[in-house]
C-alpha cells in the first residue's frame, strides 16, 4: 500500500482550482453531449444505447478517480471510489421512486428522458448548496460528525429490519396532495412541454409535475447520502465529486434497470450495512484504538455491494429453478 502511495509523487500537482475548473468542464462536456447527442430526439432509449451511455459515465467516474489518486494521493482517490459507490448504490432507490412517479403519472418513455436531464441540472445545484451547508456546520461545530453518525446508523438500521411493504399508489400520496394544491395541473400529456396555456390559465403537466416531486425525493434522498459521505471524507472537493459523478449516469441506469431493479432484493440489506459500518466508523479509534483507512472503507463498500448483487442473482437463478421443476412435476 505503501508502495501505491509512493507512485504519483513526483510531479507538478495542479492547484486545486485549477481541479474544480477541470471538473466543471468534464461534467458540462458530459451534458453537452448527453442532451445534445445521445439523446437529441424524444424517443425510447434501446437497451444498447442506454448501456453504452452507463459504461461511458462509469468510465469517465473512474478516469477522474485515477486522475484524483494522481493528483491528491492515493486515499483521497480511494475516498472518492467509495463515496461513488455508496452514492450510487442509493441512487437505486431513486430508480424505483421515478419508475412509481412516471407510472402513476402517465408520462410516455419517450419523454422520460427529458424530465430526467433537467432533473439532474436540479440535482447538481441543489447537491451543492447541501454540501455547502454541511461543510460550514463541520467546520463550525464538529461535533456535528457524531450527529451524522448516529443518523447514519439509525437509517440503515431502519432499512434493514424494512419488511417491504407495498407502496401506496402515488396519487394518494402526501406529496402528491400537496402539490396539486399549489400547481394548477392538467392530466394530459402536451408533448414534451412542462407548461401550457389554456382558456387564459397556465397548467403544469404532468412532465413538469414529475420534474418537481423527483427534484424533492432527491433532496430527502440527498439527506443520506451526503452524510454517508461526509463520514467517509470532509474534503469537499471529493464529497461534491463523487456525488456529482454518481448522479450524471442516474438517467441512464434508470433506463437500464428500471424493469428489474426490485429483483435485486439483498443489495438493501447489502447497502444498510454499509451505512451503519460508515457511521460506526468514526468511533473505531476510540473503540477499537485504530483509525480504519481510506482503502478499509473502499473494501467493505465494493465487497459488500458484489455480495449483494451476487446472491440476489444467485437466489433469482434457484427461484427459476425451482419454478421449472414445479412445472414439470405438474
Amino acid at each position: 500500500m505503501e508502495k501505491l502511495k509512493d507512485l504519483f509523487t513526483n510531479h507538478y500537482i495542479i492547484p486545486q482550482e485549477w481541479l474544480w475548473g477541470i471538473f466543471g468542464i468534464v461534467v458540462l462536456v458530459l451534458l453537452f453531449f448527453d442532451l445534445f447527442w445521445f439523446n437529441r430526439k424524444n424517443e425510447v432509449p434501446n437497451f444498447t444505447h442506454t448501456l453504452a451511455l452507463c459504461i461511458i459515465y462509469i468510465l469517465a467516474a473512474c478516469v477522474f478517480g485515477v486522475f484524483i489518486i494522481y493528483e491528491e494521493g492515493l486515499d483521497k482517490g480511494m475516498d472518492f471510489f467509495t463515496g461513488f459507490l455508496v452514492e450510487k448504490s442509493l441512487s437505486l432507490d431513486n430508480i424505483f421512486i421515478m419508475s412509481l412517479i412516471f407510472s402513476s403519472l402517465g408520462v410516455p418513455r419517450m419523454y422520460q428522458h427529458r424530465v430526467l436531464f433537467w432533473g439532474i441540472l436540479g440535482a447538481i445545484v441543489m447537491r451543492a448548496l447541501l454540501i455547502l451547508v454541511g461543510e460550514t456546520l463541520i467546520a463550525n461545530f464538529h461535533w456535528i460528525l457524531y450527529v451524522f453518525s448516529v443518523f447514519l446508523v439509525y437509517t440503515g438500521v431502519k432499512m434493514l429490519l424494512h419488511k417491504g411493504e407495498e407502496e401506496p399508489a402515488f396519487e394518494e400520496s402526501r406529496m402528491f396532495k400537496f402539490f396539486s394544491k399549489i400547481f394548477h395541473v392538467t392530466g394530459k400529456i402536451h408533448g414534451e412541454h412542462f407548461f401550457i396555456k389554456e382558456n387564459g390559465k397556465h397548467y403544469v403537466t404532468p412532465l413538469f409535475f414529475a420534474l418537481i416531486t423527483i427534484e424533492t425525493m432527491d433532496i430527502i434522498f440527498a439527506l443520506d447520502s451526503i452524510p454517508a459521505i461526509f463520514l467517509i471524507t470532509q474534503d469537499v472537493f471529493i464529497v461534491y465529486t463523487s456525488n456529482i459523478f454518481a448522479i450524471l449516469g442516474l438517467r441512464a441506469l434508470y433506463f437500464l434497470l428500471e424493469a428489474i431493479v426490485h429483483k435485486f432484493k439483498y443489495l438493501k440489506p447489502a447497502l444498510s450495512i454499509i451505512l451503519i459500518f460508515i457511521g460506526l466508523k468514526i468511533f473505531a479509534p476510540k473503540v477499537f484504538g485504530f483509525e480504519l483507512e481510506a482503502w478499509h472503507s473502499l473494501t467493505v463498500t465494493f465487497g459488500l455491494l458484489f455480495a449483494g448483487i451476487g446472491f440476489s442473482l444467485w437466489k433469482a437463478d434457484d427461484g427459476k429453478k425451482i419454478a421449472a421443476e414445479e412445472k414439470k412435476e405438474a
